[in-house]
């Protein structure tokens, strides 16, 4: 049998941007399960940065009752570098996923969930932001499946990406799949540019064209490292403001 296929097919939409060569060096994919158990709270944040090998990585969380998480991704470039994540929520648990991509020259980069509300009163929220310049591609693939019986379900998914340069290419599917009558789900997608009236109000009170941008990208972003802990936030936002600037750099 060829190794192609053992990969996952390119009719699967988990993973139909991903390049083939690179699955080829990654599959399969080993499963990190993270367990919080009942009533208690955890929070996590994973940083990957890949260079010219790539990278794959795939967690299962099982949240139990009334269980909270805070996860927070990173994803600050690679030839391929891709975070999954599978999330089982229980009774009156509460999920945050909060990611940030960051992509330039050639990177492809994927952050894709899935998180399932298996019991009633849950609540979850995704906030993905993704900053792609030169001929990068970043992806995010999301779903909130409510099963039957999950009422009280309270989902919701915030998708935006911000493309430095006409050459590259941001793809965004945010999708609910609901078996339950009484849930608040919702979502939102957005893929742009920066605001040429705000860049020209920053300049007009002196602030230099580049500066101008970085505050604009940090400002975009900062929804998507909000669930970071106190003691690693900072670290957060200077890698990613250390990775913004270089994109920056590079479009000049």
């Amino acid at each position: 049998m060829s190794l192609s296929a053992l990969l996952p097919p390119l009719k699967s939409e988990d993973w139909r941007y991903a390049p083939q060569a690179a699955l080829a060096a990654v599959w399969p994919v080993e499963v990190e399960e993270i367990r919080v158990s009942a009533g208690a709270s955890e929070r996590l944040c994973i940083t990957q940065q890949g260079g010219e090998e790539p990278i794959a990585r795939q967690l299962l969380v099982v949240l139990e009752d009334r269980a909270e998480f805070d996860l927070t991704l990173l994803n600050l470039g690679g030839a391929y570098s891709r975070i999954a994540v599978e999330a089982h929520l229980g009774k009156g648990a509460r999920l945050f996923i909060g990611g940030v991509q960051l992509g330039g020259g050639g990177d492809v980069l994927e952050i894709v969930t899935e998180v399932i509300h298996e019991a009633p009163d849950a609540e979850s929220r995704q906030v993905i932001r993704s900053v792609a310049g030169g001929h990068a591609s970043v992806t995010y693939l999301g779903k909130v499946r409510v099963e039957r019986g999950a009422d009280g379900t309270d989902g919701a998914q915030s998708v935006r990406a911000m493309l430095l340069d006409r050459t590259a290419i941001a793809n965004a599917r945010p999708e609910l799949e609901i078996y339950a009558d009484d849930v608040k789900c919702a979502h939102g997608c957005a893929v742009g540019e920066l605001d040429a009236m705000g860049l020209f109000y920053l300049a007009s009170r002196g602030l230099p064209p580049a500066a101008a941008k970085a505050l604009m990208l940090q400002a975009f972003i900062a929804e998507g490292l909000e669930g970071a802990g106190e003691s690693e936030s900072d670290n957060l936002h200077a890698l990613a403001l250390t990775r913004l600037q270089s994109l920056l750099e590079a479009g000049q």
